[in-house]
This record gives structure tokens, sequence and C-alpha cells, in this order.
């Protein structure tokens, strides 16, 4: 017998077969389990799969270039719901669980996320598309007839319902945002439940201020994740919030996506799938393999490196540029020659890279030390690499090395600058600063001297000179005003820099409408430090008593003669004493000037044009005693670079690059043709599984670099990187990275802790639907789809209404829409199909009066479905306005922020001032998503009026032109976020007034989002912490409590109520009525008879 068996085991092994055992394909990254009997559906590498419950090779059932995500089983078991892009925008779809093709279930292009199914066979699932306000709701789809009915809840981002279907339990709020673990802000989740046709929502977790979400009913409990004990785990409790219950107990690993099927539970715990048994109370992790090709795993060619340009330098002689890309090194030729890849090593990412001043090495800043460390590497990229500097601790950034290539001279992110011996590979700290980091990095032509900026502690910018052998140091500029850019003459003789001293305004007075204020526009004047005090300025006109011009090689000490350029023994003389004092100005106009670089006859610039819609450009001026004026040598250029001999400008304009000559004469057509770099074969590969490693890597370098605590809230980020690591060589695809790394990150328990973007899977196509601005009805009776709403905004901004809304539009609501472009609008499951490509084109509606009668033809242009969404929240924003008015009389006014960035200036212009002189104002900051006006906010609100001008006839006016005199309230609320917390914190400690509403977000460490993975992709590090005079940290993890708290409970804000809103016009109301603010009587005229 034994015999036999050996002799079947060879044959299996002859014939080529596994072992029965041996799993097939790779274990993968797992997310988003879904559960029903014995099958598991999940997400890997953007598609979806299935597995049985206990584990083995997966199959695929989806294979799309798009992202299918949060799949869920039907509750008989045959239909599998989820979310993905076929077309482009995120929508629901539906598809047998055993395979085929899936059904597109949603079409406005609003975004849809699968939360379930109720107990009758409906598809729940999560959108904004029917919001003002922007709030995720709760949307169930029959599947029979694809009628959508909105459950009555303003807020529910996912739920589920019990047995019955009379009651849904839901998570009111959606995940904040900021991947940040222990988190108990202000929009913290939370569990509800609701009973159909109740007066309310009852909240079931108000008792614990951190996380509970993802409710799920099983036999009269509720499970739910709650990270209570520090990480999420699975909990549950009865039907009314009690008997509390842990069931799984993992450390420093949170679990997600849970899904529960007969008492079971299956959830995400990284990147695995582990299924918990509610009866045998046992948790066990599925071993799963995934039978694939991994495709995103493959070699992958870059075709678009300009895309992913870090760094891009010019050779000493301008005959080959250096260009990293994606963490790779490259030196291509300018004309013709061979494209030189520098860097061949995986999962290296390198910074920066220059050519040393031989030209034939190149300085380059990489990883590969596993810290930011200078390496030289030969320029034709043959023979190793030298290692210049070790020891980095933090974040290095671009080195300038010397004209001679002895020294190396670069900034790191802790505010310091060093210094580098090449030769001895020693490094020497030659500043430290308190206030930023350095810049304006430039060598003297004879490499002794160093000259950069730094901040003073005023904060201004300031130019200092560093004797590289000596270490003297010499201020060149002071704290009165801002200088940088500074830029050596070819000849050691003149140390020409920017800086902002002209202040002419373009506004000239404050009187006006809006209060104008002073802007100062074309700030920056050219200067030039003569450094030896012995040359004349060689901008100054003429005199009769100026030396006759010497002849070139005159100079002592000078080189030969016969030289084209600056010799070699070019010797420096700076005369420290009285520098300051021999600056001069150069004889050009004020501009928005840059970049600036000094050659043999003329110096070279870019002007902005103007801050406030200026377009670049490449400037020159002959350096000469008369007729000075700059000439544009090339428009729309934003970086250039001056060669070492000071013959070339290599130029990059939009997506070309330049190599022309330096001079003042601006290159023809023909010319510039042919002068530009060849790019078009630059192309190259990578490894994804290589480039996946080194930014897992990189993110938390970053992390640690860029975080405003340099202890790391004391967790221990070391160990932290060791644990997530293994799962790294999981990753199938990027954004499985991502979660890993908001896995890593949010260990830091911080705000603003961002993890987007990056080389994300993307469908092939992008189709996204035209929108009419209104809510739509199907009604088979009448023929067509009913305009039920027409989404109203401030008409005095005619350009914002909705298509069917324009002036002297006739269609109105009631009536039907009967056709798009001549196709029925009922032959198909939705009226969005129709407006596919269609937003700002010409669309023909065929439609029906309400009360019947013969059909007309209307022309609109539909909006894209952002711009509906705008108008929704318009619509919100305007009814608000006009309830204040209503309630208050006109006493009252009403200014909405959606945000504290730039383009929410328009918002407080519009609002505030028409109502500045009303008796009471209402600010809502509620959902304010931040930004950084917060101060420029609370200096108008500071004003104070403290006179008053009475002419001889009409009313008085005052001071302090459009101060506010009234009474202020703010409100608040849980989605008001960063800069909007601010604004409200501050609001109330500067007196303003009270703050109603609810607990804000909670995040106030404020961030940069520049530390940039190598693939453009971001984990965000909260950078600059905020405290208050009392010593306490600010608003971070908490929020900003209301004086008065009032909460838009979820149902009663679903049937228009906004209780938060009433509340602030009662508390301005009893304010007014016991000091109406009214203007003082102006007092009797004088009597001049006595």
């Amino acid at each position: 017998m034994k015999r036999a068996l050996a002799a079947l085991t060879v044959l299996a092994c002859c014939l080529g077969l596994a072992p029965a055992a041996e799993p097939a394909g790779r274990t993968g990254y797992y997310r988003f389990p879904a559960i029903h009997g014995d099958t598991v559906v999940f997400v890997s590498e953007g598609d979806l799969w299935t597995v049985d419950v206990r584990g083995g090779a997966a199959r695929r059932l989806t294979s799309h270039t798009g992202v299918e995500s949060t799949p869920a089983i039907s509750p008989d078991g045959r239909t599998l719901a989820f979310s993905a892009q076929y077309e482009g925008p995120t929508e629901v779809y539906t598809m047998p669980l055993a395979g085929g093709l899936p059904t597109r279930r949603t079409f406005a292009g609003a975004g849809g996320t699968v939360v379930g199914w109720t107990p009758d066979g409906k598809i729940l699932y999560g959108t904004q598309k029917y919001a003002t306000l922007p709030n995720t709701q709760l949307v169930v789809i029959d599947p029979a007839t694809n009628a959508e009915t909105v459950l009555p809840l303003a807020q529910a981002a996912d739920g589920s319902f019990d047995p019955s279907g009379k009651t849904l339990y839901f998570t009111r709020l959606p995940f904040q945002g900021s991947y940040t673990k222990r988190y108990k802000g202000g929009t913290a989740q939370n569990l509800w439940s609701y009973a159909l046709g109740a007066d309310e929502a009852a909240p079931l977790t108000a008792d614990y201020a951190g996380t509970s979400k993802n409710p799920m009913v099983w036999k009269d409990r509720i499970y739910f994740l709650s990270d209570r004990d520090g990480s999420m785990n699975i909990w549950s409790m009865d039907l009314r919030g009690g008997a509390l219950g842990q069931h799984t107990f993992h450390k420093g690993f949170d679990a997600s996506s849970p899904s529960l099927d007969a008492g079971r539970v299956a959830y995400q715990l990284v990147a695995d799938l582990r299924v918990y048994d509610i009866a045998a109370d046992r948790d066990e992790a599925l071993a799963v393999t995934l039978p694939s090709d991994f495709d995103q795993m493959r070699e992958r060619w870059v075709n678009r490196p300009l895309d992913y340009l870090t760094s891009g330098h010019v050779s000493p002689n301008g005959d080959r540029a250096v260009f990293v890309s994606r963490g790779h090194v490259f030196v291509a030729p300018v004309g013709d020659g061979r494209w030189v890849r520098v860097t061949r090593r995986e999962g290296v990412r390198a910074r920066a890279a220059r050519f040393m001043g031989d030209g034939k090495s190149l300085m380059v800043l990489t990883d590969e030390t596993g810290e930011w460390e200078f390496h030289r590497y030969p320029a034709d990229g043959l023979g190793p690499a030298e290692r210049l500097t070790d020891g980095a601790k933090v974040l290095r950034f671009d080195g300038l090395p010397s004209p001679d290539g002895k020294w190396l001279a670069f900034a790191d992110k802790d505010y310091q600058l060093w210094l580098l011996d090449v030769a001895k590979k020693s490094l020497a700290r030659i500043a430290v600063s308190e206030v930023e980091m350095f810049s304006g990095l430039a060598w003297s032509p004879d490499s002794r001297w160093l000259a950069y900026v730094e901040g003073a502690p005023n904060g201004f910018s300031r130019i200092v000179l560093h004797e590289a052998a000596a270490g003297r140091r010499a201020e060149l500029t002071n704290d009165r005003v801002d200088s940088y850019g500074p830029a050596w003459s070819p000849d050691g003789k003149w140390l020409y820099f920017l800086s902002d001293r002209y202040f002419e305004s373009v506004v000239g007075s404050p009187w006006g409408a809006r209060q104008p204020e002073p802007y100062f526009d074309k700030t920056t004047k050219i200067y030039a430090a003569a450094l030896s005090g012995k040359d004349p300025f060689p901008f100054a006109p003429a005199t009769e008593l100026q030396a006759e011009k010497k002849e070139p090689g005159d100079d002592k000490g000078g080189g030969a003669k016969d030289a084209p350029k600056p010799a070699p023994g070019v010797k420096v003389e700076i005369a420290l004493a009285g520098l300051a004092d021999r600056v001069f100005e150069l004889p050009l106009p004020p501009g928005v000037y840059g970049n600036l670089a000094i050659g043999d006859k003329a110096l070279f610039f870019i002007d902005q044009g103007s801050y406030a819609a200026g377009q670049p450009k490449l400037q020159a001026v002959e350096i000469k005693n008369r007729g000075v004026q700059a000439k544009t040598l090339m428009e729309d250029v934003r970086q250039f670079e001056l060669t070492a001999d000071g013959k070339k400008l290599f130029v990059r304009k939009g997506g070309d690059i330049y190599v022309i000559d330096a001079g003042t004469a601006q290159p023809a057509g023909p010319t510039l043709a042919e002068r530009r770099v060849d790019l078009s074969k630059w192309a190259f590969s990578i490894d994804p599984r290589e480039e996946w490693r080194q930014m897992f890597v990189d993110a938390w370098r970053m992390e640690r670099d860029y975080f405003y605590d340099r202890n790391l809230h004391n967790v221990d980020y070391e160990g932290l990187l060791e644990r997530h690591r293994p799962f790294v060589d999981r990753v199938s695809d990027r954004a499985e990275l991502n979660d890993l790394l908001a896995h890593l990150v949010g260990e830091l328990s911080a705000l603003h802790t961002f993890v987007r973007g990056g080389d994300l899977r993307a469908p092939a196509d992008s189709v996204a639907p035209g929108s009419l601005g209104a809510r739509l009805v199907r009604d088979e009776a009448k023929g067509g789809y009913r305009i039920d709403h027409i989404y109203r905004a401030d008409p005095e901004y005619p350009d914002n209404l909705s298509p069917l809304g324009k002036p002297m539009s006739a269609i109105r609501e009631g009536e039907i829409v009967a056709s798009i472009n001549g196709v029925p609008i009922l032959s198909v499951p939705d009226p969005s199909l129709l407006l596919r490509h269609t937003a700002g084109q010409q669309v023909l509606l065929e439609i029906k009066p309400a009360a019947g009668g013969p059909a007309r033809k209307e022309i609109v242009v539909p909006m894209t479905p952002g711009a509906e969404a705008d108008l929704r929240y318009s619509e919100w924003e305007y009814t608000r306005r006009l309830e204040v008015e209503r309630a208050s009389k006109n006493e009252i006014g009403y200014v909405h922020l959606r945000a504290m960035g730039g383009g929410n200036y328009t918002e407080w212009v519009e609002n505030f001032y028409p109502v500045f002189d009303r008796k009471g104002l209402v600010i809502d900051v509620r959902h304010n998503r931040g930004g950084n006006i917060d101060s420029w906010v609370l200096e108008k609100l500071l004003r104070r009026a403290w006179f008053y001008w009475q002419s001889r006839v009409g009313k008085p006016t005052w001071n302090m032109q459009h101060a506010f005199r009234g009474h202020l309230v703010v409100l608040c609320n849980e989605r008001t976020a960063s800069d909007g917390e601010a604004f409200a914190e501050g609001f109330r400690r500067l007196g303003l007034g009270k703050v109603i509403g609810t607990r804000t977000w909670g995040g106030e460490i404020w961030l940069s989002s520049s530390n940039v993975l190598v693939d453009r992709g971001l984990a965000s590090a909260a950078e600059t912490g905020v405290y208050g005079p009392e010593g306490q940290w600010l608003i971070e993890g908490h929020g900003v409590d209301p004086d008065i708290v009032v909460d838009n409970l979820p149902h009663a804000t679903f049937l228009g109520k906004d209780a938060q809103l009433e509340a602030a016009v009662k508390h301005l109301r009893e304010l007014i009525a016991k000091d109406p603010v009214e203007v003082p009587k102006r007092p009797p005229y004088p009597d001049k008879r006595k």
C-alpha cells in the first residue's frame, strides 16, 4: 500500500500537480467585507472578490479599471449591491452574486455609497444629492422600479433596520475626514435610532465622547464598532443603548467595515478579513489567497515625467540638464546626445540633484540610507556613487554646491543651515533660526562667501553673508524691510538682491463702498551692494569726474586678458564695515519680481506683473548707465536658471524646457523651437512594489519631521513603523497603501491628518451628467417627470440660478418634462442618462403644463453636478437669510461663510456690507470648512464707531467706515472645522458675543500639506499647534464648546426646522430689546450770536 501511495505521489509530481492543501495565489490586502451565509465578498486590487467564510482561494467578480467598493449582499443572497466608477462618477450598482453584468442604480453624478439592504430587499445607500446644507442622508432604492425614498433624517451616514423594517439604527455623522485615532471631537460618530413615523430620532451612545459607528441588529442587540478601549473593536448594546458588552479585543489595530449576517460579523483588521461568531464568541482570521495576475503590481511606465518633476537644473555650460522625476535622476542632453538614467535602484527616492562645478558629477539628495543624505554621482551614469554626508536626523532640503565644488550648503526642516566640507566630509552648522527655514542660498564666484536669507525675529527676511573658511558672519540688510533673492555679479564686485520697499497703495482712501483697504501690489525693487566700495555703480549715469573705463584684465589680480568670462582667479573683496550703507537702487520701476540672476552684461528676473492677475514673464536688463529698461525674453515663464558660465538660460515655460542664449534680445520663433529640450522620448519604468515600500517609510519619516510635537505625542513611533511594515508587502494597489498609511499616521491622534491622492486606479471613462438644478419625480400617469422643486438662490446674482429658474424662464414647478432632446424621458431609467455630457450645452426640453394642455419646447443649459450641489447649498443660505429677515422684521442681518479661504472674502462682501447698519447680525459658520482668514473677519467686527457725521440734511453716519454697531452672535456646529473654529473661539474670547450651536470638529493644529510623496500622494502632518495666553492648547481634539448648546435634530431638521437659527434670532432680539443700539441724536447746533 505504501508503495502504491508513493507511486501516486511520483505520478502527481511528474504531472505537475500541486498537493491539495497548497493554497493558490498570493495573500492580498482585503477591505470592505460583506457576509451572507457562507459567502464573504470583499475588495482587493480595487475589484470585488468572493470567498468561502472558511477562507481559501477567492474568485474575482469584477475587473473594471475603476474602483468598486462597499459591497452588500441582499437578504436572499442572490444580489450584490456596491459602489463603482464604471462611467467615472461613483454610483450604486447591482449584479448577481454569482456574477454577471452590473446594473446601474443611481445616475446623478453626486456620489453614492452602498450601506446595506432593508429587510424587504431594497438597497440602502448614503448620498448628499438631496441635501441643501451638505450632509449625508440615507436613501432607499427599490430595485424593481429604481424609485428612491429619502429617509426623513437630515443627517444619517450609515445604518441598518431591525428585522421588522420599522426602526432604523444609524450613525448620524460620516467619517470626519482626518485619520485620527481615539478622536473625541464634536464630529465623533455616534449612534441613534429612529422609529419610522416617530416625532424624532433618539441618541443611543451620547454617554461616550469617542466613536461609535456601523450599527448592525441581531437578536435584540445592536452590534457596532467603538474605540472605547483605545482601539476600534466590536461592541454591542441593547436596543435602547444599555447593557454594553465588548466582543473583540484587538490592541493597536483598528477593526473597520463590519458586516453582519446570521450571527456572524465579518470585518477588516488592517489587511486581514476576520469573522466573529456571536453565539460561539469566537473571532478568527480568514486565510484568503488571490488567484490574480496582480496587474497593478507589474512594472509600469511613467510617460509624463514632468508631472512628477521635483528638481531641474542646468549644467555649468548649458549642454545638459539634470532632472528628478518621481524620485529618479536623469541627465538630458541639450540637443543631440544620450539620455542618462543616473539612479536605478528601485525603492530609493531622490529629492534633488545639481551639477557640481566640474560638470562631470552630480550632487544628489536621496533617502538610500533611510535618511536624507547627499551623494555624489557621475553625471554620465557610469561608476558608483559616493556618500558625502551622514547622521541626518530630519528632512534636508536641496543643497547648493560652491562653484569650486569644495563646499555644499543646505538647510533642513529644523530651521538649521549647514555647510559641508566636501573633501573632509565634515559638517558644520552655521546658523539656526527660530522664525523660518533658510532660503536664497547663493555662492560668491570665488566660493569663499555664502549669501542666504534668514528670518529676523520680527518675521521680516534679511540677507546674511557667511565666510565659509573663517566662519565670519555679516548682515547685509536689516529687519526694517523684506530682502531676499541674493545674486552675485560674475566679477564678484556686487551683490544684487530684491527687496520690498515700495508701498504706494493702489487704493487711495478707505472711503467708498465695502470699506476699501490699502492694497500694495508692485512692492519689489532691485538693489545692489558695492562689496569692496571701490567700484562705481554700473547703472550710475556717467559724469565728467568719472574715471575712464578700464579694459578687461586691468584689475590687479585679474586673470588672463583674453578670457571671455571672469577668470577662475577672481577673488571677492568685501569691506564689511559700512556694507549696508553701500546699497544702490537700480533705475527700474517697482514690480512683482523674483528669481534674480546676474550675467556678465545683463541681469535676469521673473516679473509676475501683478499679485492680483499678473502673467509671469522672463525679463532681461542690460547692465549700462543710460536708457535702462527691462525687456521681455519669454512669456509664461515661472522658473529659469542662469548657467554657471553666464552664457545660457535654462527656462521652463509651461510644459516645455528651453536653453537659450543669455542675452537681452527676445529669441525668434524658429530659434526658440530649436532651443527646446526634446522631452518627447523621456519615459522610464518603475516597480510599484518598491515604490510603495519607499512611500510607506517616507510618509512615516515626514510625519516625524513635520509634526508640531518633536516627541510625537509620546507614541512609540518607531515601534509603530515596524508593526505596520509587514502589511506593505500585501498591498496590491495604491488605494490599499493609502489605507495602510491611514492606520499608521492615525496613531498620532492629531486632526488635519489627511491621506489622499497618489497614483490611484482611475476609470477609463469620465462621463458626468448635466443637471437641471431641480428635483424631478417620475410621474407615469402624466407621461414624464414632474418638476417637484426648482432650487432657489439669491436673485441678485442671476448667473447662479437654476437652469430652469433663469430670468424670464417660463418653466414652473409642477410642470412635466416629457422629453429631452426628442427622447421620451420615461424610456430610460433616469433623466440623467439623457443629460450625459450636456453641462454647458443647449438642451431641448418638451414641457407639459401642470394643468394640462399642449406641450411646448424650451431650451435650457444644464449645469454640472458640482454646480447643482453648490446651488442647493445656495438655497439653504438664501432661505436662512430670508427667515432671519422675516423673524426680525429686517432688524437682523445674516452672513454665512462656507469656509475661510481666499474665495470666501466674496461671501463676506456680498452679505455683510448690505446689512452693516442693522441692529443685530447672525454670523453662521456651520459647516465651515476652514482656511486662514479668521483674523481678517474678526478685525472687521472689532471696529468701533466713536463719532458721527451730520450734514445739513439726511441721517447721521458714523466713522470707522462700515463698523457694525449692533449685537452679534455666531452659529457653529459639529461640521465647523479648522479656521472656522478659530474664528468662533476668537469671537468669544474677544468679547464680541455668544456662540450658539453644537461642539465643533476640534482640529487646530495647522498644516501646509507640503509633505508630498513621490507619486504626489499625501499623508499630511499637523504642523503648527495653537495655544492660548493661559498656556493651554486650544480646540485640538475637543472642539469649541458653544455658550448656548442647541442641536438641530435629524428628523425635525429634515422637516425644515432650524432650531439653531431660531435660537440665534431669539437671542439677538432679546439683546436688541434691552439695548436697541440707536444712533445718538445730534446735539443742538451751536448758537454763535453770543
